[in-house]
């Protein structure tokens, strides 16, 4: 059990927990950072959490649902109010609905998480701050200690996973819901630069193709809110398959970390899917996260048997020897 010391302030209205760790104070940073990692531990044993949302950036947001042995599930949400990376962030921290709304009839509370090193190894110390003593005798008859302390108990196992944040494992798909996949992979290149090569359009002709064979004719990318975007391929001589597209617009943009559009086939009727990029800065990489919202169960399944994972791997290590170089 890697925690060492829960203190109880009923003055200053905190309660601290100290814990150590073995792994690098990096290491320990990356598994709150990465929603694979995170979702991982956060929630006691009995209530695994899937992370639907998580951006680590000031202003940014994380929406977690936890679901528990019978299927009952229960939302929260953060709001990022300080980042330093690697070193620490705050949040407030409180209880959502399943679309990720705050639930404004519950508590909120701010939350600090501080990433120290050791001789061993790393330490994190988490202090919740409480609105009132009403506040913190609420929440802790909740079970806020116990859950957390069955959280935590997790860690270790994740922290010794290497392979869970190696940047060679390529890209991976998981599936969040009956109409929303996540898209994840670490990219040998700054966020700066990883942002760049989805935003300029010269850069996206030369890296978002793929498997070999096809051009990209056409990239408009938006850049602002209620701007459009398109796309265009073809195939190279030689090729079979026939030309494509897809357009959309912006509807939320946080450069260099975080962009969010729709996105339709072009000549296709129906509802659009929602794309949510965001970018995470981790040691010499980025982490790149895409969560995709579909119509429906249906069309993410057809989506997905297409070979979508496998053009996008194609594509992503295309950007790495290619671009970013």
């Amino acid at each position: 059990m890697p925690i060492t010391e829960v203190l109880k302030d009923p003055e200053a209205l905190t309660m601290t927990v100290i814990a150590d760790f073995s792994a690098t104070r990096e290491r320990l940073w990356e598994a709150y950072t990465d929603p694979r990692q995170i979702e991982k531990f956060w929630g006691p044993v009995e209530w695994p959490a899937t992370f639907i949302r998580h951006d680590v950036y000031p202003g940014g947001r994380s929406h977690y649902t936890m679901t528990g042995p019978d299927g009952e599930q229960s939302s929260g949400f953060w709001e990022f109010l300080h980042v330093d990376e690697g070193h620490s962030f705050e949040v407030r921290d409180g209880f959502a609905d399943a679309e990720g709304h705050e639930n404004t009839d519950m508590p909120s509370m701010r939350m600090t998480f501080q990433f120290e090193e050791t001789e061993a190894g790393s330490r994190l110390v988490t202090t919740t701050h409480f609105g009132s003593a009403d506040q913190l005798e609420q929440l802790l008859g909740m079970g806020m200690e116990e859950g957390m302390t069955s959280a935590m108990s997790q860690i270790d196992e994740v922290l010794a996973d290497l392979s869970s944040f190696a940047a060679g494992r390529g890209t991976e798909a998981q599936i969040l819901s009956d109409t929303q996949v996540r898209i994840s992979r670490v990219i040998r290149g700054s966020v700066e630069d990883v942002w760049r090569a989805h935003h300029e359009p010269e850069l996206l002709k030369r890296w978002l193709l793929g498997p070999d064979g096809w051009s990209m004719t056409v990239a408009v990318a938006g850049t602002t809110v209620g701007a459009k975007h398109r796309s265009e391929w073809v195939p190279n001589e030689g090729t079979e398959g026939e030309a494509f597209g897809f357009e959309g617009e912006v509807l939320e943009i946080h450069p260099p970390l975080r962009a969010v559009t729709t996105e339709s086939m072009i000549g296709m009727p129906g509802e659009p899917n929602i794309n949510e990029l965001t970018l995470t800065p981790v040691e010499g990489a980025t982490l790149l996260t895409l969560v995709i919202t579909y119509p429906n169960a249906e069309v993410r399944d057809m989506i997905l048997a297409t070979g979508m994972t496998d053009g996008m791997e194609t594509s992503y290590a295309r950007l790495e020897s290619e671009v970013l170089v």
